[in-house]
């Protein structure tokens, strides 16, 4: 069986433009979220977290790729055993409503001299733990000697109108799992990891990689299921094919959301499994729910959790706000971390999950 290493972390986000940056302000406990005046339906102001600075999807892929290469061996770039896969949810959409990928992926094979067509993986808010996993999977059959994943979304008055339609928006900053909670916080942001069954080509030294799994609840194109079976599934799925405990995980880093019946949906689905007594956090509070960024974005952050030994707070977190009690974390908090568990759920019923190790 071919070991699969992950590093080479990077972010984009409202509270840097890279991965030193971001980790430094969750650790610090600040947000990305703002008061945006005039950004809803009609004009009003609604809380986002937006990067200020002027920029593409395309141009924060490139970004973050760049930061990429500097932190492994460069000719991985252009090596024909080498795969890009993006994860998004809606791409450039607001340059090109009719295809938002195609101009974006060609741009990023030309600059970068990539030998193979990047895939392009658009599955809700599941895709960047999907791509990740599918990353895994590719190295471990032997298809390719490397992946490279990055996750990037952008708010668009399509995205943020779409989900004022559904009523699902907050009318405060976010807060998952807290019993005050009434809704998402969208964001945006650009996050990248290198996947490879290779440990030497990483400037610093990669986590190991275990391999994950998916599952879909099948209950509602938006709603997820009130059992949380799909979650249960995927995270059941995961821990026996690895061979793990519950007493195995460390730190689960959940999706999260601040909406009633995901967070619900959660702790149910965490109480099924034996897990809800572990450290859990949602970095939404920090960076708004980036969408097919997430998964990219908070496993990174997950990362330099485990290499800095800390727990990081759940931010927006002050009172029990599920009918099945979670370990959110409330103050950051030292500990050896070397098992974590990352999950993400999404509209369509899809839910995902990955384990990553010290090695």
């Amino acid at each position: 069986m071919i070991n699969t290493y992950i590093g080479a972390e990077v972010i984009i986000s409202p509270l840097g433009k890279n991965l030193v940056e971001n980790f430094a302000a969750t650790r610090e406990n600040r947000s990305g979220i703002s008061l945006v005046e005039g950004a809803g339906f009609n004009k009003n102001a609604i809380y986002l977290s937006q990067i200020s600075a002027v920029h593409t999807f395309q141009s924060l892929i490139a970004d973050a790729l760049m930061q990429v290469k500097a932190e492994i061996d460069p000719e991985i770039f252009s090596s024909e055993r080498t795969i890009l896969i993006i994860s998004s949810t809606k791409g450039a959409l607001a340059q090109d409503i009719n295809d938002q990928f195609s101009s974006s992926v060609a741009f990023i094979r030309r600059e970068f001299a990539l030998k193979n067509q990047p895939l392009v993986i658009s599955n809700a808010c599941v895709s960047g733990v999907l791509s990740i996993n599918v990353a895994c999977n590719l190295i471990k059959s032997g298809i390719y000697d490397h992946a490279i994943v990055a996750g990037c979304d952008l708010l668009s008055d399509f995205v943020i109108y779409g989900f004022q339609s559904l009523f699902a928006m907050s009318d405060q900053p976010c807060a998952p799992f807290d019993a005050e909670r009434n809704g998402i916080t969208m964001g945006e942001g650009c996050s990248a990891v290198v996947v490879s069954g290779s440990y030497d080509i990483f400037s610093q030294a990669p986590l190991n990689l275990l391999q994950g799994t998916t599952a879909n609840d099948a209950n509602h194109i938006s709603g997820p299921s009130r059992t949380g079976e799909g979650l249960y599934r995927t995270v059941k799925k995961t821990l026996e094919m690895n061979g793990l405990a519950v007493k195995d995980i460390d730190f689960i880093s959940a999706h999260g959301t601040a909406t009633i019946y995901n967070d619900e949906m959660e702790s149910v689905a965490f109480d099924r499994l034996g897990l809800n007594q572990v450290p859990m956090n949602s970095m939404k509070g920090y960076f708004g729910h980036t969408l097919g960024a997430a998964g990219v974005i908070e496993t990174a952050i997950s990362m330099s959790m485990m290499r800095e030994g800390v727990l990081i707070k759940s931010l927006g977190f002050k009172q029990q706000g599920t009918s099945k009690e979670l370990n959110i974390i409330q103050q950051n908090t030292t500990a050896e971390l070397n098992t974590i568990l990352k999950t993400a759920s999404g509209f369509g019923g899809g839910n995902a999950s990955l384990v990553i190790q010290k090695r």
